[in-house]
């Protein structure tokens, strides 16, 4: 007798819905070293299905679910459910302390806990071993850290307990104008932000300069909801003059906020280091620089080199926008009134008779991926990797991961080059980036010795940076192909794209690439030689001057060779 196909696809589907999916039941989140002192609120999140006959043990203890539980989504199981609620703000599905009536209890075994310096989860499902999570063992546990498993392997990011975790999105048919600092910096944000009719958001982690802060309190006076985000705690305390700017502000009725550690919360990041506007609803304004006037000097003084663009798209503001009330409306953003003015910047780092040579341009028609750290920075070693005819990296500074470890974001050039494709890459030579025992000039080096060594298409050069022209190289930008931009304030430590806050874009469109690949030029040849770097001491100015005139005179006959080429 033949069964029907119909009858015998039935049979299967309750066959499938009788069987316990013990394969599926896995803990996909713990955090067992919290911020909270005595870590009532640690935790784990599972989820698989039914959850009866699963126990989940630490050796010394264990829990279970009430009999006939389904996690048909990920649950949530804290050590106290109030505890977990004071930190998340939300309460969880279980806890195994009872501490709050309105929050189901696990069946608790002995003393469950999750040790911070080590211990070992398991999971099993009627006696059989289904999964095993130890620390040090399996995740290195630092304080605050959740760890995640996902696309089958823990911890691809470091997360911390309130990050956001924003995917990747890439939007259509933007309109991007380009622009570069010092030449035409200040002109084009100081232009956002006077654009600004209804709304204007401003994340970004130093601002001291006096004209930019006017420009953003002007927008505010006349009626658009100005909000501000800074970083409390920046390296070296918050500088001088940002009091006086946060009172300018909020006396123009904006609201100025500072993302730190507070009373009621621990800092989601290390540190807040984006530098972004969102205006209107529409625009997003995203840079390498702090609003200051080294990176946004006025027109024809010396300042930073660093890049921006404006993207006009509805889509990208959405988004930053998003990524804007998340972190501002965060427990660890307080508010900053400030103080009465004092000293603030005003004019450039150089004279003013440096002549720009970069406006801005606007191109249509682009291609825009917003990269946040620590969400999504795995985007910047993936473009890298998809080169294949050039990569141009033009860096403030690149270091190696702690002990030893090789950065990832520069392994992927190397990987480019080793593929054949010519890799070149610009690093600052400003004195506290070439004075220490392992910093630019030897990561040049070691570049450069390792590109001769294996017959790399590879080479690194310092940037050519003088008191009234660049004064130091604080962008971190790429160029993939000549086609596709990165523009961002991610540094290449190990810091800054795992424990920081921070933003950028990777914009596709063959005329903003060729915009900014005309910047890197010229800073590669200027690159060519030996550089000189600036200090405060007397005595060495003198060898930077001496250092300067046998520069220019290389210089001069290298430009004279390569005219008799």
């Amino acid at each position: 007798m033949r069964i029907p196909a119909t009858a015998f696809a039935l049979c299967a589907i309750f066959l499938l819905c009788c069987m316990h999916a013990s394969g599926t039941v896995m803990i996909t989140e713990i955090c067992p070293d919290t911020w909270l002192k005595g870590e009532a609120d640690e935790f784990f999140v599972i989820g698989g299905g039914s959850m009866d006959g699963v126990l989940v043990t630490d050796g010394e203890g264990s829990v279970r679910f009430p009999a006939g539980t389904r996690a048909t989504v990920p649950l949530t199981c804290a050590a106290q459910g109030t505890a977990y609620h004071d930190v998340h703000g939300r309460w969880p599905d279980f806890e195994w302390y009872d501490s709050s009536p309105g929050v189901p209890d696990l069946v608790r075994t002995g003393q469950f806990a999750l040790g911070n310096a080590g211990d070992t989860v398991t999971v099993l499902v009627r006696g059989t071993e289904i999964q095993s999570v130890g620390w040090p063992d399996d995740v290195v546990c630092r304080e605050g850290q959740v760890h995640v498993y996902e696309d089958g392997m823990w911890d691809r990011r470091p997360y911390f307990i309130g990050q956001s975790r924003f995917a990747p999105a890439t939007y259509t048919g933007a309109t991007v104008t380009a622009f570069a600092s010092p030449d035409c910096s200040r002109e084009v944000l100081t232009e956002t932000l006077a654009s600004a009719d209804t709304s204007l958001l401003i994340n970004v982690y130093e601002f001291t300069d006096a004209d930019i802060a006017a420009a953003a309190a002007n927008a505010a006076a006349g009626g658009a909801t100005v909000r501000v985000l800074l970083e409390g705690g920046p390296v070296g305390g918050i500088p001088e003059g940002e009091d006086g700017i946060a009172w300018l502000l909020t006396g123009a009725g904006a609201e100025v906020l500072t993302m730190a550690t507070t009373d009621e919360a621990h800092a989601r990041y290390r540190y807040d280091h984006a530098k972004y506007v969102v205006a209107d609803g529409e625009t997003v304004l995203v840079t390498t620089e702090n609003f200051g006037a080294s990176g946004f000097p006025p027109a024809g003084t010396a300042g930073n080199r660093g890049w921006g663009v404006v993207v006009t798209h509805p889509g990208v503001a959405d988004y930053f926008t998003t990524v804007f009330v998340d972190d501002a409306g965060g427990p660890d953003a307080a508010p900053f009134p400030g103080s009465p003015p004092g000293d603030a910047d005003g004019g450039g780092d150089g004279s003013v008779s440096r002549t720009p040579e970069f406006g801005p341009a606007t191109f249509t028609g682009a291609t825009v991926t917003p990269v946040l750290a620590p969400d999504t920075a795995g985007l910047i070693p993936a473009m890298i990797e998809g080169a294949q005819v050039s990569v141009d990296i033009e860096q403030a500074y690149i270091s190696d991961w702690s002990d030893g470890r090789e950065n990832p974001y520069l392994a992927a050039a190397v990987a480019a080059a080793g593929r054949g494709v010519p890799v070149r890459i610009i690093l600052d030579s400003y004195w506290f980036n070439v004075e220490g025992e392992d910093d630019n000039d030897e990561m040049a080096a070691a570049i450069n010795a390792r590109a001769a060594a294996e017959g790399l298409p590879l080479e690194a050069r310092l940037a050519r940076t003088t008191d009234d022209d660049i004064v130091k190289v604080h962008t971190k930008g790429v160029i993939v192909d000549g086609e596709e931009v990165l523009v961002s304030s991610i540094n290449w430590n190990e810091h800054s794209p795992s424990f920081n806050r921070e933003a950028g874009v990777i914009i596709r469109h063959p005329g903003v690439g060729a915009y900014f690949t005309a910047v890197f030029e010229d800073d590669w040849e200027d690159a060519a030689g030996t550089p000189f770097t600036g200090t405060a001491d007397a005595d060495d100015r003198t060898l930077r001057i001496l250092a300067a005139a046998g520069m220019l005179a290389c210089l001069a006959c290298y430009y004279a060779w390569r005219q008799r080429r």
